[in-house]
Order: structure tokens, then C-alpha cells, then sequence
């Protein structure tokens, strides 16, 4: 599998605030504004999961997988063209600010490698920078 790593964010927010936001994804509301309308065809979420269907790519849907409360939120692939996982770190640098990093991991083959690893990292890199700058 193949990793990508986002660059380590600050959020000026408590670790524990950050966390109860995003380890609910029925909070995904608050990213809405920032998905491309273009890109996005749908958009569905509940606590534990999300599903979006992205042109021209399908339905992607992930799963939370674990929680490791305040720290670690993963998510695994159980709908899409690719076998990944994806987590959320987060890490206290203050009371009232934290540190988050993005991890994926992807199984690319030989042939979508070249094609996909650039545009797998800005995703991540994109999807970092947009989480970083929500209001918790």
C-alpha cells in the first residue's frame, strides 16, 4: 500500500473539541460550503459514515472503523474503486490549540501509481488545509 501524509496543521481549538466534531461525521455539514458542486454529485452522512459520489469516479463510501477518543479517528473503505484507509491524528500543543496530521493509505497497482499518487496527495494536502480552518 502506498502512504500519503498530509503536512501537520494547528487549529486553534482544544484537541478534545476538534475531536467531538469530527469523530461524528453528522457534523460533515459544516464542510458542505467547501465542496466543489462541480466534483460532488451527492453527499450523504451519518455518525459512523459517509458516502459521496464523486465525477468520475463513483460512489465512495467510508467507515468509521475505531475511535481512540480525542486522538485518533480511522476510516476505512467498505464502497470504492480503490482498497484504502484513511485516519485523522490529533495531538494537544496547548489547552486551547492541537495539532492534526492526515494519513492514507492506498492500494495502488503498477499501472494507476503514476496516475494517482499526485492527485491522491493534493486531496489529502486539500482535505488537511479545509479541516484546519473549520470553526470548532
Amino acid at each position: 500500500m502506498d502512504k500519503f501524509e498530509s503536512e501537520v496543521k494547528m487549529i486553534a481549538s482544544p484537541q478534545e473539541k476538534v475531536y467531538n466534531r469530527l469523530s461524528d461525521l453528522n457534523n460533515l455539514s459544516l464542510v458542505e460550503s467547501y465542496i466543489p458542486k462541480d466534483k460532488i454529485k451527492s453527499l450523504e452522512y451519518n455518525t459512523d459514515s459517509v458516502t459521496v459520489e464523486v465525477s468520475p469516479v463513483g460512489k465512495i463510501t467510508l467507515d468509521i472503523i475505531d475511535r481512540e477518543p480525542c486522538k485518533t479517528i480511522k476510516f476505512g473503505s467498505s464502497q470504492s474503486p480503490l482498497d484504502f484507509n484513511f485516519w485523522i491524528q490529533l495531538l494537544p500543543v496547548t489547552e486551547d490549540t492541537c495539532k492534526m496530521k492526515l494519513t492514507a493509505k492506498v492500494e495502488l497497482n503498477m499501472l494507476t501509481r503514476g496516475m494517482l499518487k499526485k492527485p491522491i496527495q493534493e486531496g489529502i494536502d486539500k482535505i488537511a488545509e479545509m479541516l484546519s480552518s473549520l470553526p470548532y
